[in-house]
């Protein structure tokens, strides 16, 4: 598996009914396409769940190489390209997936960003996950965590259908999820 996320960061005053209306028109096209396992349509409001920005970040987790190759090279990222510009790709591997039966009624995602500290073994490699920050944690459809050695960092991300009751910090990130293709 590899997870993928592009995070297009826009205007303050950037209408984000925009991004909204775009997934609702095109959203679908993306249900069962080769090797995907899930893509997260996802968006932060600025000033919303203590966003600082707009964002659209959409998230996906591929089963293999091969679709994720497909759909950067095939034409379907053309479609980012043509409207947002040149985006960065960040690239993962799953440490961890555990997705619920209901996983496709999630409509907020939490990110929690962290970093993988220098040391002499990573036996036993503890990763802080925004659990804790989580009232309501325990109501997840879904979490994951994916990690880029190249970086040594790391983005933990748990799915809920009620908005979560957050205990805010820096390196925590509110999702709207407008769509779930699976």
């Amino acid at each position: 598996m590899i997870g993928m996320q592009y995070k297009v960061i826009l205007p303050e005053d950037y209408d984000m009914g925009i991004i909204r209306k775009r997934v609702q028109v095109h959203g679908h096209k993306t249900n069962g396409i080769q090797g995907l396992n899930f893509k997260a349509y996802l968006m932060t409001e600025a000033a919303k769940n203590g966003n600082l920005y707009n964002s659209y970040a959409p998230l996906y987790l591929w089963n293999s190489s091969e679709g994720m190759n497909n759909f950067i090279f095939k034409g379907f990222y053309d479609n980012i390209l043509n409207s947002f510009g040149w985006q960065h790709i960040n690239i993962g591997i799953p440490y961890f997936v555990n997705l619920e039966k209901d996983f496709h009624q999630s409509r907020y995602a939490v990110e929690y960003a962290g970093n993988i500290s220098e040391t002499k073994s990573l036996i036993d490699t503890r990763f802080q996950t925004g659990h804790s920050l989580v009232k309501n944690a325990g109501k997840s459809l879904g979490d994951l965590l994916i990690y880029n050695p190249d970086k040594w960092g790391y983005s933990q991300f748990s799915f809920y259908q009620e908005k979560p009751e957050i205990e805010f910090a820096g390196n925590l990130r509110v999702y709207e999820v407008l769509h779930l293709s699976q």
